[in-house]
């Protein structure tokens, strides 16, 4: 008996697919010029023209995730080649093409397409410790959670970092994946918003300092412990994946409604589109559905199709 339901999938997921739709348009933008104009609803442009409600890179790789676990369950060559098939074919793709492509998800891809297996094809380096895996961890969490291993431990935290790896492959990001994901945990446990990060932070910080190799870069973390304190000026709105940890659970801490979360996210400015959709799938389990506005969910791009994904998804969890 799974222990997810299929609002919670739809929740989620919905919630990261309109953070990034409303994001996409002023991608790079800077926070001042936000704080002049700010974002209050779906529109078009920016610097990828997009029609309002076209969501990028973020929830393309977030569906083909979606769609392997379907298919596949934990396969990991299967989501590599789920990944090439959007960057290459246009596949999970809201207008039939790729855009707004990731540098460290690009060579991934590349490194897999030549032959590299796909837990070794993620870059290691300080240079790649984007938000690229970061910001498709939500399905796996989803389905970590229906199987009963909705809790940060050395089972639950390999596949993460697996499925971090395939893509990027620095330590941060796994960290940065595995704090997310246990706050994520929380919240589909019902625990109230506070409690979830706050625990979640912990607990999470906690697993990582028992491991040496994880401990060395708790550093950059520690911080999160204060999420609730901290100013908007101290919150750095980066692709840097700490940096978009720290935004997406600053947004989700200080703010008390979906609208309130995904706005917020993305009038940060600079890497809007990603924080707005990873801030968005949390904030989504919290508010749900019922909480995003009418409007938002229409002007989504192939909003059926990815609610019959979500469905797929929770059926296959139900065999």
């Amino acid at each position: 008996m799974t222990k997810i339901s299929k609002k919670q999938i739809f929740d989620g997921i919905l919630g990261f697919a309109i953070g990034d739709a409303l994001g996409v348009p002023v991608e790079f933008m800077s926070r001042s010029d936000l704080d002049m104009n700010p974002v209050t609803d779906m529109s078009a442009g920016g610097e990828h023209g997009q029609v309002a409600g076209t969501w990028s890179d973020d929830t393309s790789l977030t569906l083909a995730t979606v769609d392997s676990l379907t298919k596949a369950g934990v396969d990991y060559k299967d989501l590599m080649e789920r990944f090439s098939k959007w960057l290459w074919e246009g596949d999970y793709s809201a207008r039939g093409e790729a855009f707004d492509v990731g540098g460290t998800t690009k060579t991934a891809i590349f490194n897999f397409n030549k032959g590299a297996k796909a837990l070794e094809s993620g870059e290691i380096s300080d240079w790649t410790s984007g938000n690229g895996s970061l910001m498709r961890i939500l399905p796996i969490v989803l389905y970590l959670h229906a199987q009963g291993k909705g809790k940060l431990d050395r089972e639950s935290a390999e596949i993460i970092h697996n499925y971090s790896k395939c893509t990027h492959a620095n330590p941060r990001c796994l960290i940065a994946c595995g704090i997310y994901a246990e706050v994520v945990f929380n919240l589909l446990k019902g625990y109230p918003l506070p409690l979830a990060i706050r625990s979640g932070i912990a607990d999470a910080l906690a697993f990582y300092n028992q491991d040496p190799f994880f401990a060395r870069y708790l550093y950059e973390f520690a911080n999160l412990v204060h999420i609730f304190e901290l100013r908007r000026e101290q919150i750095k709105s980066t692709g840097y994946v700490v940096d978009t940890l720290y935004a997406v659970l600053w947004c989700l801490a200080n703010n008390h409604s979906y609208e309130e979360v995904v706005l917020s996210a993305v009038n940060l400015g600079d890497d809007t589109d990603t924080i707005a959709a990873i801030a968005g799938g949390a904030a989504g389990l919290v508010y749900g559905v019922e909480a995003m506005p009418a409007d938002w969910l229409h002007t989504l791009a192939k909003g059926d199709w990815i609610k019959q994904l979500c469905t797929d998804f929770y059926s296959s969890l139900s065999e």
